[in-house]
């Protein structure tokens, strides 16, 4: 897969830092202790600051065998992002939009608990360095059963390039790295999102209070978890469940509710058929939490999408399992079965 790590040319490094761990096809600072945020801004590259500059465009000035070309016509309320030490353009923004710094989304990790206990695990720049990211691990896990220890983090992503706001979310995966599984709550929002306007940063320093979420989602993953690590589930009904968390549309989901097989392309067949191999074979599928249960039936999609599945490059991975994309989807679609099988049993395969 390519990348699309920042690279600094002036300090001939990638933008990316991980503790212990190789990530971004080898990319970057690989560090062996818990950086405080001040190293961990400097180890990912991230100690560059982003401003507004005015715009301008040209017009021609006519002379007797040639035209002048003047840049001095500005482009009223439009703004390019630029970042100070290389002078890369970042993006084009409107006149409301307010630059949040990189140290600033390290002071709001720093601020929910005090600096006291959160872990920087990984961070970095993509592209001109037009976005960021950055996740932290919290003190406590998610313990399911006695054998499964999930880890759990927060991921703030922001651009300084005027598309998309910044989002901080509670997620039990490390990005970017092979880890575990990538939880998904029914009926709660994991993830805020906070707009770039003048006020940006007041709310960005006060997040960490609408974070309080975490240690709710926190318990009652902990509690489901368990729950469906008790709950018996057969290799056919495995296989159920995943062509129905992988439906791509209502007709596919349609035709697989039939039981209208023929209909079925052989890229989505191809599909279920990885993730039912990863159910069956994955040496973390094979646990007693797991096996033929449900909570493992779950961790075959959210897993499949981790550790099995192809992308174009780790940025597309990123998006499709944090930010909307098409592995966040899925992965709710198999918690909601997965809940809906917990209490109804083979009865929630004959509801469409």
């Amino acid at each position: 897969m390519a990348h699309n790590l920042n690279y600094n040319s002036n300090t001939q490094q990638h933008s990316f830092f991980s503790v212990k761990e190789s990530a971004w096809h080898g990319l970057g600072q690989i560090v062996h202790d818990y950086p405080t945020s001040k190293e961990a801004l400097q180890f990912a590259g991230l100690n560059y600051t982003v401003e507004k500059r005015p715009l301008f465009t040209t017009h021609a000035v006519p002379q007797p065998d040639t035209e002048i070309i003047h840049p001095d016509i500005a482009v009223p309320d439009y703004y390019a992002t630029v970042r100070t030490d290389s002078n890369a353009v970042l993006g084009v923004v409107g006149q409301d939009y307010k630059v949040v710094q990189n140290v600033d989304a390290f002071e709001f990790f720093d601020a929910i608990v005090g600096g006291d206990g959160i872990q920087y695990e990984t961070a970095g720049a993509l592209g001109k360095g037009e976005r960021i990211f950055i996740t932290a691990k919290l003190p406590n896990y998610i313990r399911v059963a006695n054998d499964d220890l999930i880890k759990q983090y927060l991921f703030l992503t922001t651009s300084h390039d005027g598309f998309g706001s910044i989002i901080a979310a509670f997620t039990p995966i490390r990005i970017v790295c092979n880890n575990t599984l990538n939880a998904a709550m029914s009926q709660h929002s994991n993830a805020i999102k906070i707009r770039h306007t003048t006020k940006a940063k007041d709310r960005l320093a006060q997040a960490h209070e609408v974070l309080g979420i975490t240690n709710k989602l926190s318990e009652e993953l902990e509690s489901i978890f368990n729950q469906w690590a008790k709950v018996r589930i057969t290799d056919v009904q495995v296989k159920q469940l995943i062509q129905r968390a992988m439906a791509p549309s209502k007709e596919v989901l349609h035709n697989v509710l039939k039981g209208v097989q023929d209909s079925l392309s052989q890229q989505f067949t191809g599909m279920v058929d990885q993730v039912y191999r990863y159910a069956m074979s994955s040496p973390s599928q094979q646990t007693d939490t797991t096996k033929g249960s449900v909570f493992g039936a779950y961790n075959a999609v959210t897993g499949y999408f981790q550790n099995v599945r192809n992308y174009k490059n780790d940025e597309a991975k990123l998006k499709s399992i944090m930010l909307g994309g098409v592995a966040q989807l899925r992965t709710q679609a198999a918690f909601d079965l997965c809940k809906n099988f917990a209490i109804k049993g083979q009865d929630a395969f004959l509801m469409n």
